[in-house]
């Protein structure tokens, strides 16, 4: 917008702008109609209810945040009106998934139940029904508008060709440099670590049960650095936030009772829980890592080196010991190579390898094999630690996409670019042809759709 709005000067001028027969109250305060689109009304209570719930879960407010979000809540009703006509069902797993991930988050950033009432002003019941009901109308308008973008066909090399020949070549995405590596990993005494770590969560545990303050140690030893500030309290939270061994651990405690030892992948804890309420919980943990050896580490780098020795001197291929002595499961059967989980992709991107790998990977040529390196394994923790030597397969510089080297890419460009101009238009021709009055309110508001300005109301 031109000239920002505050909160405060938009509830005075929502509370003056209209004639009373356009105004209700609720609850003590005025509520009104900011916008008409065909039969479907937006009030000004629809509109702060989703700056609120946007407030909650940590976004700020700035001028234009309440014409960004009515400009989506218009657009949104052309969507579900043409949802209506073409008779389309609500996906009901994906609406009761996303009202429960985001009531769990909703929670535990306020704190708890209460604090979501208090914030919200009315019962939880209330907040749950209101949000599901916009889960199911999103449902709605993600199929209207994938219904949209599926009528959009796919790109031939003609239509690519086609593309290339007209566009601005500055425009074209930029490939990054792509790397395709292998590896032959170690991994240190796991065992001995984890019995080491116990041991010492054995040995608080024990020291608290014979006087000493919880708090006051998880300040002293507890590595997760976020909770042991505050004594090791992690606050009021839903219990889906947590690992299911270490909220399965919590919910089974009696307040005041402190949990044997919970192993879970961010190391290993004690647990007291302090309250709980339903399926949220508030708890302090003492949290430990798995320490690993020099002699670790001196071990694994000289067989390592080793391998490294005879795989340059052709006594054996990469391939086959990474077979024989790699502790790598997804890599070995595949003779070290490596994959990204996510996408099964041969190739990385810089961002996409760990910083360790891409320190001695950035200095390697074409069938280069690293000296031995320190490490984390695939999920990517530290004290996940392993010891590896890493070879570059190949390595596809950086350059400006391509018919010849990046027609897919181009390809789903050029189709993401048109299904846009398909939503588009539909938008236009819908605002065009719908019945829409915006309050002069909003006539500041910058808005995406040139078209929306035409349907504020003149002052």
């Amino acid at each position: 917008m031109k000239n920002s709005i505050t909160i405060i000067a938009v509830a005075s001028a929502l509370l003056c702008a209209m004639p009373m027969h356009a105004q209700k109250y609720t609850g003590g305060l005025v509520d009104k109609t900011v916008a008409v689109i065909g039969n479907e009304m937006i009030m000004v209570s629809d509109l702060e209810a989703e700056v609120q719930t946007l407030r909650a879960q940590g976004h700020s407010s700035d001028k234009n945040m309440r014409c960004e979000i009515l400009e989506r809540m218009l657009s949104s009703k052309l969507f579900l009106m043409q949802a209506r006509v073409d008779s389309l069902s609500v996906n009901n797993d994906m609406v009761e998934s996303q009202l429960s991930s985001q009531m769990d988050q909703i929670r535990t950033s306020l704190g708890g139940d209460d604090q979501v009432e208090k914030y919200f002003g009315k019962p939880l019941h209330r907040v749950r029904a209101e949000w599901r009901k916009q889960f199911q109308d999103m449902s709605l308008v993600q199929q209207e508008q994938a219904n949209i973008a599926g009528e959009v066909p796919d790109m031939t090399p003609y239509d690519v060709k086609q593309y290339l020949d007209t566009v601005d070549k500055a425009t074209l995405p930029v490939v990054p440099t792509k790397y395709k590596l292998s590896q032959i990993c170690l991994y240190p005494d796991r065992e001995a670590a984890n019995l080491a770590v116990k041991e010492r969560l054995l040995d608080l545990r024990e020291r608290i049960l014979n006087g000493e303050k919880f708090s006051t140690l998880a300040r002293i030893y507890s590595e997760d650095t976020g909770s042991a500030m505050k004594g090791g309290e992690i606050g009021m939270a839903s219990k889906s936030i947590f690992w299911p061994a270490y909220s399965d651990a919590a919910m089974s405690l009696r307040p005041g009772v402190i949990s044997q030892i919970v192993e879970t992948p961010d190391g290993f804890h004690i647990i007291e829980v302090l309250e709980k309420k339903g399926d949220m919980f508030n708890a302090r943990h003492i949290l430990l890592r798995p320490k690993y050896t020099s002699e670790d580490r001196t071990k694994a780098f000289a067989t390592l080196d080793s391998l490294r020795t005879e795989i340059m001197n052709e006594a054996v291929t990469f391939e086959l010991a990474a077979r024989f002595y790699s502790e790598d499961l997804p890599t070995k059967t595949n003779g070290g190579q490596m994959a990204d989980p996510n996408t099964g992709s041969a190739y990385f991107e810089m961002d996409q390898l760990k910083p360790q790998d891409y320190a001695v990977v950035k200095n390697l040529e074409e069938g280069g094999i690293s000296e031995p390196i320190e490490s984390l394994d695939n999920e990517g923790r530290s004290g996940n630690l392993v010891y590896k030597i890493v070879r570059l397969d190949k390595i596809i510089p950086s350059h400006t996409a391509s018919f010849e080297n990046d027609f897919t890419l181009i390809a789903d460009q050029v189709k993401s670019k048109k299904q846009n101009e398909a939503i588009g238009k539909f938008l236009d021709e819908k605002i065009k042809a719908t019945h829409i009055t915006i309050d002069p309110l909003f006539g500041d508001c910058e808005f995406e759709r040139e078209a929306w300005k035409e349907k504020v109301v003149k002052e």
